[in-house]
């Protein structure tokens, strides 16, 4: 008799304090056939602090599409397997889209276990709007690839969160004074859940100001927010907008909100005030 599929579990684990994992978490790595890890080397820590001795199998970004079809053939052969990433929930800003669709796609099924993330954990400590919020997830690596990258978020979005490493960090903060202007309420949180967690608020400026006062402060995990685009601007369209920022990295305040009004057919007046919001400078 052939046996009945096994299911493929994406099970959520601690972003920092290993306390955080729940019982029905442990449970399913206990119970699973094969543990999928990012890396297995780290997981292995967590497995070795949870008593847990599994079998892992290694699945990241450059193996992920020929590995899910090993293990889809576990599943359907009646194994259980759990998916994990180094920390937090699986595919968001980590590996496993390709398996779980890949999973969906060959009738395995799969279930979620829920528990930490860190865009969520970040959020609801912030203070910032939660009924509408726009994950970018990493922001990439150079300055203008950041800005265009940043430029084309729509305002109507909420607020904005996405994750940055510590070395970038300063840099992406000048970055988002530019596109979104110096005076854009921002919040940094690092080291969630850690010895070391903390949450910044302010400026561009002044969360630049409070990392550089001490080095320690620029180290660990990084979740930035933006706050959303005041509403004030909302009479603006989100397209006249990412135009008016790309054009302001190149140009002088009024020139680039005369061209914007150009193309878009606007008055220059009100995106001549959007583009003082956005630089920080005053008329």
């Amino acid at each position: 008799m052939a046996k009945d599929n096994g299911f493929l579990y994406v099970v959520a684990t601690p972003i920092g304090n290993l306390d955080d994992i729940s019982q029905r978490a442990i449970d399913t790595l206990k119970q699973a056939d094969w543990i999928a890890a990012e890396d297995t080397r780290h997981t292995g820590r967590l497995l070795q602090h949870l008593a847990i001795s599994a079998k892992t199998i290694a699945l990241h970004d450059h193996n992920e599409k020929q590995r899910a079809a090993s293990i889809i053939q576990k599943c359907q052969a009646g194994e259980n397997v759990a998916l994990v990433s180094d920390a937090g929930t699986p595919l968001i800003s980590d590996p496993g889209y390709s398996l779980v669709r890949q999973c969906r796609e060959a009738g395995v099924r799969v279930i979620p276990i829920p528990g930490p993330c860190a865009l969520i954990t970040a959020l609801c400590a912030a203070g910032l709007p939660t009924d509408k919020f726009h994950f970018i997830g990493f922001l990439l690596p150079k300055s203008q690839q950041r800005q265009n990258q940043l430029a084309d978020v729509p305002a109507a979005v909420g607020t904005i969160i996405c994750y940055d490493t510590a070395r970038r960090i300063k840099d992406t903060l000048q970055d988002v004074a530019l596109v979104f202007g110096a005076e854009r309420e921002l919040v940094l949180a690092k080291e969630l859940t850690k010895t070391f967690e903390h949450l910044e608020y302010g400026t561009a400026e002044q969360i630049t100001t409070w990392l550089e006062a001490d080095p320690q402060r620029c180290q660990g995990e990084m979740v930035l927010m933006i706050a959303p685009t005041p509403k004030a601007d909302s009479e603006i369209s989100d397209a006249a907008q990412a135009t008016l920022k790309l054009l302001l990295a190149e140009l002088p305040v009024k020139k680039a909100a005369a061209i914007t009004a150009e193309i878009h057919g606007m008055k220059k007046n009100a995106l001549y005030k959007l583009a003082l919001q956005f630089t920080g400078e005053s008329e």
